[in-house]
């Protein structure tokens, strides 16, 4: 098992904040992370762009216009111009290397959202030695790929599509090679289609993958996949997945 998934309350599931407290504060904004730490959490998930000048920056969308006062992409302008633009009118746009340096004890699941993100989250990485306390999840199949290339077993990284299509198949019965992967975060569908059940988690348990779930804001659904034995929640509602744990008796930090 990775370092980063041997957390401080394994073997109980985690609790993620998905962009932070995003369904309070504006997503992905040191506003947002620093509401989930003073609730007690202490794995925050986050989206990096890298700016015009190769820095990294806490953003999920490729350009400005959803969530923004400005227009534009995020590639193209930088950092000092960044400094310019506020989320929903009222927070600023993190540096990465901010959340490294503000929270030195917390662990953090990172998506490189384009393929220039990828080097430089790399090169942070290494200048910061936080192997232990990231996690690289990626719809890209190809950055995942490179970042494993580059860091060997030192880097947690989860399954990409195809890894994650693979092990669907498997719990459906189907023969399938080894997914070179520490852990698998997935959706409960995608594309209309079901991912996660219960048998969808025993073949992940088998191959020692655990099961991170996002994103899951309804209560109901937190029990049930709690119930089926998934190994960590993301949640836009902050307060209430805390609560659901807590009712559980698997809150703590």
């Amino acid at each position: 098992m990775h370092e980063f998934l041997d957390h401080c309350t394994y073997p109980l599931p985690m609790a993620i904040a998905h962009r932070g407290y995003s369904a309070r504060y504006p997503e992905n904004t040191m506003a947002a992370f620093s509401a989930a730490v003073d609730l007690g959490y202490r794995i925050l998930e986050t989206d990096v762009h890298a700016t015009a000048d190769g820095m990294l920056v806490t953003f999920h969308d490729s350009v400005l216009d959803r969530l923004t006062d400005h227009t534009g992409r995020v590639a193209d302008l930088s950092s000092h111009a960044l400094r310019k633009v506020l989320v929903e009118g009222k927070e600023p746009i993190p540096l990465f290397s901010e959340l490294l340096a503000s929270w030195p004890e917390l662990r953090f699941i990172i998506d490189p959202k384009e393929d220039n993100a990828v080097e430089p989250l790399y090169q942070v990485l290494k200048q910061t030695r936080s192997w232990d306390r990231v996690c690289i999840g990626s719809f890209s199949g190809k950055r995942l790929r490179w970042l494993r290339e580059q860091a060997g077993l030192k880097l947690c990284t989860s399954a990409g599509p195809m890894e994650v299509a693979l092990l669907r198949l498997a719990s459906l019965g189907v023969p399938v090679p080894s997914i070179a992967a520490d852990c698998v975060q997935v959706p409960l569908r995608r594309y209309g289609v079901r991912i996660v059940d219960r048998s969808f988690v025993s073949a992940a348990a088998a191959r020692r993958l655990p099961v991170q779930v996002w994103t899951v804001n309804e209560g109901e659904v937190m029990n049930w996949l709690l119930d089926i034995g998934v190994d960590g929640i993301m949640s836009d509602e902050a307060e209430l997945l805390k609560d659901v744990f807590m009712q559980r008796d698997l809150w703590h930090n």
